[in-house]
């Protein structure tokens, strides 16, 4: 096998002791990874040290080194991306969903899955990652049964997206699917995200030509989807590039920084620097130039949302951050004592 076609690069050469064996993480599954190295593809098991660390932990489209005696991977290479969402419990723990992307697919059903908010979120995941995002709108060929309005939907989809690239298509018609190829060059990857029944499975099964997913309806009652895809893994695409179908998530949560918003949020970014306050909350201080821009409320409501979730998620991981939020706290609470309100 020529590692050149799954994405081997400089980048990860330079990190290559001499003599080590390297491969890509093309699938996981409880701890075993099938992994492609020039010699061919190896089911391989975790080192013990691997197994101790969980940040260590392979994802699907890493890659790592072998040993040279055995399928064992014992060491993970540094990402050039890394496509990550907080674990979906209480613990605060970053879950890694795929690694080396160049694109993000995020795929949204026409069917009542489409939601602006939810694409916000994932944009912002995107950007995080490093990857570039794409956004797809499918079952573009229900719009007029729907009542959908399909040039207004898009419109309205770019201007949220703010410059990303957005493709409406339909998956069971092949229509616009053609412009998925030629955004990536031959052993560059690509990721599809997206909830579940939006039609992910069937996206790479008509690229692929091959029923090599399985696909179900979505539920009649609600529209909703089944999880079909239950597992990440990487297939080669007929024009050499390589693509990742991703379990349908229900839960989106964030691992970022505050910071990573600026991207997705262009525009609020820009008016905030006209309030009449720095620190503006943009919830009602005299002088916010954000809400006298007449944004979509909607909107406004999810960029807060998510700042408040990304400055929790701050504190929690970042011990000094927390401390500092402490102080301030203990300093407005001392000033407040000190200074009491009085009746006018």
């Amino acid at each position: 096998m020529n590692l050149e076609q799954f994405g081997w690069s400089d980048f990860f050469e330079r990190q290559l002791a001499a003599g080590a064996t390297p491969g890509r993480v093309a699938s996981a599954n409880h701890g075993r990874f099938l992994v492609w190295t020039a010699a061919g593809e190896a089911d391989a098991s975790v080192s013990g040290l691997l197994r101790r660390n969980a940040a260590l932990w392979p994802a699907v489209g890493d890659w790592v080194v072998l040993r040279d005696d055995a399928e064992v991977i014992v060491k993970v290479l540094e990402r050039k991306t890394k496509l990550s969402r907080k674990q979906p419990e209480r613990e605060i723990r970053e879950q890694v969903l795929a690694a080396n992307i160049d694109v993000l697919f995020i795929v949204s059903g026409l069917d009542r899955d489409y939601n602006e908010r939810r694409i916000e979120r994932f944009l912002v995941m995107a950007r995080e990652s490093g990857a570039r995002p794409v956004v797809l709108l499918n079952k573009s060929d229900l719009a007029a049964e729907l009542g959908l309005d399909l040039a207004d939907v898009v419109a309205r989809t770019e201007r949220l997206s703010l410059g990303v690239q957005v493709v409406a298509l339909s998956a069971i018609s092949d229509h616009g699917l053609d412009a998925l190829p030629a955004l990536l060059a031959p052993g560059e990857t690509a990721a599809l995200i997206g909830s579940s029944g939006v039609g992910k499975s069937t996206i790479l099964n008509r690229l692929l030509g091959d029923e090599r997913q399985r696909t179900t309806a979505v539920r009649a009652s609600d529209n909703r989807g089944r999880h079909t895809t239950t597992t990440r893994e990487l297939f080669v695409m007929p024009g050499g590039w390589l693509l990742m179908d991703l379990p349908g998530l229900r839960e989106v949560q964030l691992w970022a920084t505050t910071e990573d918003l600026t991207d997705s949020f262009e525009d609020i970014q820009e008016l905030a620097q006209a309030c009449r306050f720095r620190d503006c909350a943009h919830a009602g201080e005299p002088g916010c130039a954000v809400e006298a821009a007449g944004l979509d409320p909607a909107r406004l409501a999810n960029y807060l949302k998510m700042q408040r979730e990304l400055a929790h998620l701050e504190r929690k991981v970042d011990p000094r951050l927390a401390k500092e939020t402490r102080a301030k706290w203990k300093a407005i609470e001392k000033s407040v004592r000190h200074h009491p309100k009085r009746d006018p």
